[in-house]
């Protein structure tokens, strides 16, 4: 799995945050989403799926591929 991350659309709710701690973050100045896994581990797969899911600006997208 592939994680790409749109700043640009991230409105700085945080919900990936919480879904994925140990894959997304945010920065201090204004919230914006950081990617701090592109390629995360296979046992947090399930937890990047909900946090692409709850995102409200759909800045998160995933290729499975």
């Amino acid at each position: 799995m592939k994680v790409v991350i749109d700043q640009d659309k991230c409105v700085g709710a945080g919900q990936c945050v919480l879904a994925a701690p140990d894959v997304f973050d945010q920065r201090d100045e204004d919230g914006i989403v950081v990617l701090l896994q592109e390629y995360p581990p296979a046992e947090l797969h399930e937890d990047v799926r909900q946090a692409a899911r709850i995102c409200p600006a759909l800045a998160i997208e995933l290729d499975e591929a």
